[in-house]
Parts: C-alpha cells; sequence; structure tokens
C-alpha cells in the first residue's frame, strides 16, 4: 500500500506543478496578464487597508478569480489555434477575438465590482 499512497501523493504534486507551469506561462507570453497581476495585488491591498468585511472579501476574491480564469482560457484557447492552423485562417481569428472579447468582459466586470465594493470605503478613507 505505501506504494500506492505515494505514487498518488506525486500525482497530486505534479499537478500542482503543472497547473504553476501553465500561470507562469500566461505570465510570460500575455501582456495583458501583467495588468491583472497588478490590479490583483492593488485591489488585495486595498482590502487589508480598509479592513473590508469576509462578505466583500469573498466578492472581490469571485472576482479576481473570475478574470484570471478568463485569461488562462483564452491563452490556452488561442496556443490551441496556434497548433490546428498554423497558417491565417478567418475562424481562428474569430475565435481568438472571441476568447479576447471574453477576458474584456471580465476585466470590465471586475472594475465595476472593484467600484461598487472598494469606491465608497476609499472615498470615505481619503475624504476624511
Amino acid at each position: 500500500m505505501p506504494d500506492r499512497k505515494q505514487n498518488e501523493l506525486t500525482r497530486r504534486a505534479l499537478s500542482f506543478r503543472y497547473a504553476f507551469a501553465g500561470w507562469v506561462y500566461v505570465l510570460r507570453s500575455q501582456p495583458n496578464a501583467w495588468i491583472h497581476a497588478v490590479a490583483t495585488i492593488a485591489v488585495v491591498i486595498l482590502v487589508f487597508w480598509l479592513g473590508l468585511s469576509r462578505i466583500e472579501w469573498a466578492i472581490l476574491t469571485l472576482t479576481i478569480a473570475f478574470v484570471w480564469t478568463a485569461e488562462f482560457l483564452n491563452s490556452a484557447l488561442e496556443a490551441v489555434i496556434d497548433l490546428i492552423s498554423p497558417e491565417y485562417h478567418p475562424l481562428a481569428k474569430i475565435a481568438k477575438d472571441v476568447a479576447a472579447g471574453a477576458v474584456l468582459v471580465s476585466a470590465c466586470a471586475a472594475v465595476i465590482v472593484g467600484l461598487l465594493i472598494l469606491g465608497p470605503p476609499l472615498w470615505e478613507r481619503v475624504i476624511n
């Protein structure tokens, strides 16, 4: 039995390693990912500074995850499209544009959520 348990732990460790490798790939290959990273760090700092509630933390965490997930899926889709259609194809362009549009929608929604949650307490802090 120890071998079976060890194999399971090794597979779990590898799955995390692959996931982090994907994140590193996105950060290295997608310039907009750095915008998401800076925004994420700024929001986390603001949440600590403003002392927001757990519910507000949860909403902002889900919003941040939504944007990162859209960026990851966009990057994965672009890689698959480049693999299956290395030459220019109008349908490949449409697929890439639509995936990029999904990232834009998630980022715009995140800005709105951020303004709704962070705006009032930040305004209060700055004014007083």
